[in-house]
């Protein structure tokens, strides 16, 4: 587990940049940590006195969301009433400072409070600024709701994964929003690299249904290159198009196997074919070209299971590495919190939270050479930065203290106890 800093050679590369997360739940937030851990200052604001919809999502803990923990660590809290005239001033001063912004209502939803692209980009000419929705702004379905799950839906995924004649399973993961927050993060550094040239900002239009469908590296592009002919569909526990590449079933649990390649195929129809006594399944040319072995898949797939549902997955797991043919367990989230692999490569994080002490959550994957992106701030409390922020706008202790009793600026009752 990765607990300190021990690659200071270089200030982190977006060091310097103001990012306004405005974005809630997921694709956004997750957007802003990323950022966050490049370096960047980003100031996460929100309404009082729900916040972020993530703070109320499970996991919950003495009143704290994990789930907003995990998505919002490193950033700055700013809690403010922008219906409030006053409210919205501050978050104008606050926009004019900002090289990014970033958010995920529904299109037009934030013009109606001049926090739209055009009027902030009047403001702000050199702001870069990101919208995510579920379909993005423009087109016939622009305007209608979305999550994730209905983007996956849409975008043809669902359709390909579970048991034939079987409901598709929801994924258990946030695709779409997790896949889309991570273009996001490409596509915002790479208009900060373009507005060193042009001086320009600009609006960067995300859509959790584009970037599923982007994802397709084999569907679109069979369909398309057969005339239609080829319609990925469910497949259940292996790939008809990639023999030898499934889950299979062993005596106390699951094992994948990813012996595609002619040659690990080799490999592995010798050592079964030795197991199971029938020798010479390695010579059966049927088996030795990718087409051949999806031709004949079922035939090939009746010893794999037979050898697999012999022996525990430990046993399995040796046999295949001694042949160099890839293979894993079907890991719980127990055992991969305890893998060796991942507490090398430093993806936990254990932080000090103001309410709930230590706490641990994923890192995430970024390794450079010469930065350390690892973020030891947890999530803020609901307005934890309030007057920090204000008084970094040219806001006095007075007019922050009239914000305060008014209501403008709103904090929850824990940031009262973490500043005592």
């Amino acid at each position: 587990m990765q607990t300190k800093n021990d690659k200071n050679n270089q200030p982190l590369p977006l060091q310097g940049i103001r990012v306004i997360d405005y974005s809630h739940f997921l694709a956004g937030p997750y957007m802003g940590r990323c950022l966050a851990a490049l370096g960047a200052e980003v100031i996460k604001v929100e309404r009082p006195t729900a916040g972020d919809a993530g703070r109320a999502h499970a996991f919950m803990v003495d009143g704290q969301s994990g789930y907003f923990l995990q998505q919002n660590m490193g950033k700055k809290g700013l809690c403010i009433n922008l219906k409030d005239p006053r409210g919205l001033a501050l978050m104008h001063k606050l926009t004019d400072s900002a090289d990014v912004f970033l958010e995920n209502y529904r299109p037009g939803a934030l013009d109606k409070l001049g926090l739209g692209y055009k009027a902030l980009a009047e403001r702000n000419p050199g702001l870069v600024y990101c919208s995510v929705s579920a379909y993005g702004h423009t087109g016939p379905d622009a305007r209608r709701a979305g999550f994730g799950l209905i983007a996956e839906a849409k975008s043809g995924i669902m359709a390909m994964v579970g048991t034939p004649g079987e409901p598709p399973p929801l994924l258990r993961i946030a695709l779409g929003d997790m896949y889309t927050g991570i273009h996001g993060v490409a596509a915002i550094c790479a208009a900060l690299f373009g507005r060193v040239r042009s001086g320009q900002g600009q609006h960067i239009d995300m859509a959790l249904y584009d970037c599923l469908v982007s994802m397709h590296e084999y569907a679109v592009q069979s369909y398309t290159l057969s005339g239609g002919a080829e319609l990925p569909v469910q497949t259940g526990h292996d790939l008809p198009q990639s023999t030898l590449y499934g889950v299979f079933t062993a005596t106390d649990g699951y094992v994948v196997i990813a012996a595609q390649v002619d040659d690990a195929w080799k490999r592995l129809a010798l050592r079964i074919g030795t197991d199971l006594g029938q020798p010479g399944l390695e010579d059966d040319s049927r088996f030795h070209s990718l087409a051949g072995r999806n031709t004949h898949r079922l035939e090939l797939l009746q010893p794999v299971r037979a050898w697999v549902a012999s022996r525990s997955v430990a046993d399995c797991l040796a046999a295949l590495d001694a042949i160099d043919v890839p293979a894993a367990k079907v890991q719980n989230i127990d055992e991969v919190l305890a893998d060796p692999q991942i507490q090398a490569r430093g993806m936990l994080i254990e932080q000090d939270h103001p309410v709930l002490g230590k706490v641990r959550l994923p890192n995430l994957p970024f390794h450079f050479s010469a930065y350390n992106t690892t973020v030891l701030q947890a999530a803020p409390l609901m307005g934890q930065h309030n007057r920090s922020i204000a008084q970094s706008l040219g806001y006095g202790a007075d007019d922050i203290a009239q914000l305060e009793r008014d209501g403008v600026l709103y904090a929850e009752a824990a940031v009262a106890t973490a500043e005592a």
